[in-house]
């Protein structure tokens, strides 16, 4: 019952951090609910007992490409996105997480009361875990998993021999 509760309320925090993305006039605003969209999402994610994804969600995607989505619009638009951290107040955000957790409330209410709420298999419980990765990396997939590793490593060694061919020319 808890876990169902749960997953609405992070569905219900996704759907209205998306919509409020699309709908934000400011770019700094709108990469903020992004990021709240994704954190919703990884927590969707280890709801569903896939925690391989949920890390991968919040690492890769909340963590390094926000950032470098932030970045780049605070280094295009520095004059006009100013005002913008000065118009995000805390009342806003209290309504915002307030609105979508009476939402998320209401959705559960006239899903138990119709009857709908979906039920998780049990074949299911393994299916996203980073034991269940690791096991198929490492039996089945092994031999593209290692061609991978190898074909990554040659890339990286040509690209600092690349670079450190074009700095000896630079500095002679």
């Amino acid at each position: 019952m808890l876990t169902t509760y749960l997953f609405i309320l992070l569905a219900t925090f996704a759907v209205a951090s998306a919509v409020a993305t699309i709908l934000s006039r400011h770019a700094v605003t709108s990469a903020l609910f992004l990021v709240l969209n994704m954190v919703s999402l990884a927590g969707v994610y280890l709801l569903l007992k896939a925690q391989y994804l949920a890390v991968i969600q919040i690492l890769v995607y909340a963590g390094a490409i926000m950032v470098l989505f932030l970045f780049v619009i605070m280094l295009l638009n520095t004059d006009k996105e100013e005002s913008v951290l000065k118009q995000i107040s805390l009342k806003m955000v209290v309504s915002f997480l307030l609105g979508t957790a009476v939402l998320a409330q209401l959705l559960f209410a006239v899903a138990g009361w119709t009857d709908t709420l979906p039920m998780i298999s049990a074949a299911m419980t393994e299916v996203g875990t980073v034991e269940a990765i690791g096991d198929q990396l490492f039996t089945r997939y092994v031999l593209p998993f290692e061609l991978t590793g190898i074909l990554l490593t040659a890339a990286v060694i040509g690209a600092l021999l690349i670079a450190q061919h074009h700095n000896k020319k630079g500095t002679s």
